[in-house]
């Protein structure tokens, strides 16, 4: 059973579990999964994830549920905070690859987004995307990310080179963008 931290129309955002780790082993070992995320060369095993879901789940990294079947779908977190200047950055994935292009990363985000903006004080979230995943960078821009800059060809799969693009989002940014939510609400 999973706890409902943040919860929107199709998702909610529940503490991340240990006992997931055989789910989230299966995903991070899938190809198809990984070859958008930085860990996509790494072999994962139960023990591995286990430990990590313990650490990170100290911090504001957190599972996706889908509301109606309340199944594990993905994972979503801000890290690398900084106190000085109220940033931080955002990772998503969905691993449930069922779960895909269906609108269930991007209100993943504007839920963390909101909860970031008004919980967390933060003023800006930034994340990096790859230029061979055009539906993340839609996706991205949708909750209101913009392209902020580009290394040039940072990225090598299958031998070739892509761009590592750098997006982010202003509180105001997103909360213009976002209507449904509101940055006053208690």
């Amino acid at each position: 059973m999973y706890t409902k931290k943040l919860v929107g129309k199709k998702c909610f955002i529940s503490p991340m579990c240990p006992q997931d780790a055989a789910i989230y082993t299966q995903w991070l070992n899938d190809l198809e999964v990984t070859q958008n995320l930085v860990l996509s060369a790494s072999c994962v095993t139960e023990d591995d994830e286990r430990n990590v879901i313990e650490e990170i789940s100290k911090n504001h990294d957190y599972s996706i549920i889908d509301l109606e079947s309340e199944k594990l779908i993905g994972s979503i977190g801000l890290d690398r905070f900084d106190s000085i200047n109220n940033t931080a950055e955002l990772g998503i994935f969905i691993g449930d690859k069922n779960f895909w292009g269906k609108g269930y990363g991007t209100e993943a985000i504007c839920l963390i987004l909101d909860f970031g903006f008004r919980r967390l004080n933060l003023h800006s979230v930034f994340l990096h995307v790859y230029s061979f995943n055009p539906r993340a960078v839609k996706c991205y821009q949708k909750a209101g990310f913009k392209m902020a800059g580009c290394l040039r060809q940072a990225v090598c799969r299958g031998g070739k080179y892509y761009d590592r693009y750098l997006m982010d989002i202003l509180a105001d940014e997103f909360y213009e963008q976002n209507p449904d939510f509101d940055r006053n609400k208690l």
